[in-house]
């Protein structure tokens, strides 16, 4: 039997930190770091879609958008595409992924969003972490959403250990694989540890 692995992903505007981590719940190692690139720096605006469609009528808006999405879910299924080749090279099965999430939601309206910056924020980062969770689900990886404020407490949960020890033991797993170590590749071995656990799916 395969030895299992799990990916955890923390998007930002353009690209996203990934972490795999494999070994048991109680021991978990880090097999891989990366930085990947989810917008396509060629295509004006598709670091930052929804600024940059702040400015236009709302029907080229929507086929800006519309061009930046087609795009960044490309790449995306390229990044965990090629994530899960490295995986499979190392001889592990993809146990799953999780995607951390922000608190607030779109509104669904793009005028509206467009005519607030606060908005704007939210659709953009919406945009990108939709875009890895659609990833996963087109490469047959199964995908976990955790509210980035809830993770480490749900982790804690799932692994039973308290938060503060949770957070310590994130913070040493990056001594294996080296710098770069900060929240970002903190946050997303957190998530790949509570899939490898089983936190979030139904038991």
């Amino acid at each position: 039997m395969l030895k299992r692995a799990a990916l955890g992903f923390r998007a930002h505007s353009g690209w996203a930190a990934l972490v795999a981590v494999t070994g048991s719940a109680a021991a978990p190692v880090v097999i891989l770091r990366q930085r990947v690139e989810i917008a396509d720096s060629r295509m004006d605006g598709s670091k930052q879609p929804f600024h940059a469609a702040e400015p236009m009528p709302v029907k080229d808006a929507e086929v800006h958008i519309q061009r930046c999405a087609d795009s960044t879910r490309a790449l995306a299924v390229t990044a965990v595409r090629d994530a899960v080749a490295k995986l499979t090279e190392m001889r592990l099965g993809v146990a799953g992924s999780c995607v951390l999430l922000s608190s607030g939601r779109p509104t669904g309206d793009l005028a509206k969003t467009l005519s607030s910056h606060a908005l704007i924020h939210t659709a953009e980062g919406e945009f990108f972490r939709n875009a890895l969770k659609l990833a996963c689900e087109n490469c047959g990886v199964a995908v976990l959403g955790v509210k980035e404020k809830e993770l480490v407490n749900q982790a804690a949960a799932a692994l039973r250990l308290p938060a503060a020890e949770i957070e310590r033991r994130a913070a040493a797993l990056g001594k294996g694989i080296g710098p770069p170590w900060t929240q970002d590749q903190k946050l997303s071995a957190i998530a790949a540890w509570l899939v490898l656990a089983g936190g979030g799916q139904p038991r």
